[in-house]
């Protein structure tokens, strides 16, 4: 006989990890004790030395489905301590927390059947949860993960409740948000004044949207904005509420069947949807239309993954709008005043409860490819879910850039990126982003020993950084933004390069002091060399042309030598162009997008970031043809101008828009091809990392890896994190973490930086 000590980091607790230790142990037949503790959890057993060795064995292979084992340590002794059976010991505080935190997870079968069933004590209960499903993370004030530190703290368990949390054989056992209509949250319906009325409350927020109102509906990590779909007058009423003129609203579907009445469902995006971490996906229309929701080949569709979701939809409404409760750009709303007070006049009623969220966490957004997610926002369901990267870092926080703002934190071989933010332009969003940076420091328990950030000035990302590290004397090291995009690839792939990175986006600051965008590097984590990009495109005042898309199409126009007097405002262009008036240089892949839509009639006022591209895609038409284009200069240029003759002659001889736009995406796939047979000649890398939000485009994304591909190319693309700006904090991290790294090596002692 002897004794184990087994240590066991990782999500280890809220996935029904303890209960699954007893019964093992049970199975095994040994004695001992299991404790949460910061780090993780902590086993001793005593048994015979062959059978502990099976049993620590057993655990990786035969763990929770949500589990996530990072690392077992075991250590043997002789000493026994002659445990009598088999015991769950009070979580145990440490001085330095390891542990992981799950994200909160979609309703799972069990409780569905008992939320559904007339003789359960949980029928039509809309917060039943268990072990296997329900809030994590959104509910978590500070770790370990008990019900004291969330926030069921408030809602001390009935009777039935306690002996189902101590029954090894219940599916609750242990689980920290257990409760039932006796003892648990409740919900509640008001009016648009606030005033809480009698009756059933998800029977009157049912009865509410069958008649075409507005109900905001309180989930697991913020507020919706919920409307039937299939009247585009109470779609259109909302839109002008919430002024959210054109940008997409997602749905909410009853069931997957009801989705592919709409939309078409491949197997893998069947798979996604239906998975526990019930993400938007992004699918294609059955049939064009549905304007009134998206303007564009694609609809954002969800499926109910809380109780109280499923309820609402019962077995009679197919679909609801379901958009993100929030105003001008500002975070999502979560708490229950708050929505009362703002969203007066904009919602007809209000769904709520009285479970407070701890932490905002909007729903995660992605197209599948190859069966798997690509992100576009990684949030509700895989965050605080950590990255793995395979080498020991050091403690960093990376700030990210300003739209699509993020953060990183490294521990160990983990990195944390945080739930989506939004763009940082205005102080709530700010605060919001200063939150959870705090919040995941003191949740993971990670002091960062460096800071890294945008070589952009003007970022607040940039600016919180600097002011950070001079304040607590951190060095700060600032990364170019499409650097870090290479580098996120690079690492989503478990890669340190070199690689031929494809970065193609609207807009990053150079190290030219122009604004880069269509970039073809060559490089790894450590430096990079800008072997190819796009002509400069000069932007008609500034900031503005990325929403008044006319000033990029005279841009274009007139530097194809073209007449462009018939574009709106063109003499007072020429006057700006013709004295150097506030017309700044891009290199932005996006910003030509902008400029082909607004010269095909397809978009020339944006309303949202990336309308007019994500139109043109929308546009495109499948076709074999291309325009001409040219490779010159050092680094190597794509002179866009052929391209544009022939697109705007196209044009004038009546060729269908959607032919157009099929051959425009044809020509940057003939384009990017050529351009990395011409690197690949120079440096004989063989490895492709695509990154930045031009590889958002569904066309690009099938048609360019294809032929890369064909060429012999090995092509990477981004798995865990967004393409856009929103994974470029990882880069980040890697980058800044590969620089301390060498120069610790070449001073021999603590690496320091500017």
């Amino acid at each position: 006989m002897e004794r184990a000590t087994v240590k066991i980091h990782g999500i280890v607790q809220g996935v029904g990890f303890r209960p699954f230790i007893h019964k093992l142990v049970r199975e095994y037949r040994l004695s001992g004790y299991i404790k949460n503790t910061s780090s993780g959890v902590e086993l001793e057993l005593e048994g015979e030395r062959p059978e502990l060795e099976r049993f620590v064995a057993d655990v990786p292979l035969r763990a929770p489905k949500l589990a996530l084992i990072e690392r077992v340590e075991t250590e043997f002794s002789p000493e026994l301590r002659h445990f009598q059976g088999f015991e769950i010991q009070k979580s145990r505080t440490e001085e330095l927390r390891n542990t992981l935190v799950s994200p909160d997870v979609g309703l799972c079968e069990d409780c569905r059947r008992e939320l559904l069933d007339p003789a359960d004590r949980r029928y039509r209960y809309p917060f039943i949860n268990c072990t296997n499903c329900g809030p994590r993370f959104t509910i978590i004030k500070d770790l370990p993960y008990d019900r004291a530190l969330t926030s069921m703290s408030g809602f001390p368990m009935c009777p039935d409740c306690d002996r189902e949390y101590h029954d090894i054989e219940n599916r609750r056992y242990h689980a920290q948000p257990d409760c039932c209509p006796v003892c648990g949250p409740r919900v509640f319906y008001l009016d648009a004044e606030g005033r809480e009325l009698p009756g059933d409350a998800i029977g009157l927020a049912r009865e509410a949207l069958k008649q075409g109102k507005i109900v905001a509906v309180k989930g697991l990590g913020g507020m919706h904005l919920a409307c039937r779909c299939d009247d585009p007058t109470i779609a259109r009423t909302l839109r002008r509420r919430k002024q959210r003129d054109e940008k997409p609203f997602a749905i909410m579907c009853r069931n997957t069947a009801c989705a592919e009445k709409l939309c078409v469902v491949s197997e893998g995006e069947r798979a996604v949807l239906e998975s526990f971490h019930k993400p938007i996906v992004l699918l294609r229309k059955r049939e064009p239309g549905l304007e009134h929701l998206s303007e564009n080949g694609f609809l954002g569709v969800m499926l109910p993954y809380t109780p109280l979701h499923v309820l609402l939809f019962g077995e009679d409404i197919d679909a609801l709008v379901m958009t993100s409760a929030n105003l001008s750009d500002t975070p999502i709303m979560f708490k229950n005043a708050e929505a009362l007070e703002k969203l007066h006049g904009i919602a007809d009623g209000f769904l709520l409860h009285d479970r407070e969220i701890q932490t905002r966490c909007d729903d995660s957004l992605c197209w599948v490819l190859d069966g798997k997610e690509y992100f576009a926002r990684r949030s509700r369901g895989y965050v605080p879910f950590p990255l793995q990267t395979g080498r020991p870092l050091r403690p960093i926080l990376a700030c990210g850039a300003e739209q699509k703002a993020s953060f990183c934190l490294s521990r160990g071989e983990s990195v944390f990126a945080v739930q989506h933010i939004g763009d940082l332009k205005n102080a709530e969003t700010f605060a919001h982003y200063e939150a959870q940076i705090r919040h995941f420091e003191r949740l993971f328990d990670i002091r960062p020993a460096a800071l890294v950030c945008d070589k952009h000035p003007d970022y607040l990302s940039t600016a919180y950084a600097q002011e950070r590290g001079a304040r607590e004397k951190l060095p700060v090291i600032a990364v170019q933004h499409h650097h870090a995009h290479l580098a996120a690839c690079l690492a989503d792939n478990g890669l340190e390069g070199p690689a031929i990175g494809l970065v193609w986006d609207g807009t990053g600051y150079g190290d030219d002091g122009t604004t880069w965008g269509g970039e073809c590097l060559i490089g790894d984590l450590r430096g990079y060399e800008r072997f190819g990009s796009i002509r400069p495109i000069p932007l008609i005042g500034g900031d503005r042309a990325t929403k008044e898309l006319d000033r990029v199409a005279f841009a274009l126009l007139r530097e194809a030598g073209l007449d462009a007097s018939a574009v709106p405002g063109a003499a007072l262009y020429e006057k700006m162009l013709a004295a150097g008036l506030n017309c700044p240089l891009s290199s932005g892949m996006g910003r030509l997008f902008d400029g082909v839509a607004a010269i095909l009639g397809i978009k020339t006022l944006a309303s949202y970031e990336g309308q007019g591209a994500v139109l043109l895609e929308a546009a495109a038409t499948e076709t074999e043809a291309s325009y001409p284009f040219a490779l010159e200069g050092s680094p190597l240029r794509f002179d866009w101008r052929p391209t544009i003759r022939a697109l705007a002659e196209d044009r004038d001889r009546g060729l269908p828009t959607g032919e157009i736009a099929g051959r425009f995406h044809n020509t940057l796939v003939a384009m990017a091809a050529e351009t990395c047979r011409a690197a690949r000649e120079k440096t004989k890398i063989n490895d492709v990392a695509l990154s930045g939000g031009t590889f958002q485009n569904m066309i690009l994304m099938r048609a360019l890896p294809a032929a890369l591909e064909k060429e012999g190319f090995r092509v990477l693309r981004h798995r865990r994190v967004s393409p856009n700006d929103e994974g470029l904090s990882l880069g980040q991290l890697m980058i800044a973490e590969a620089l301390l790294e060498e120069r610790e090596h070449v001073s021999g002692g603590s690496a320091q930086a500017d």
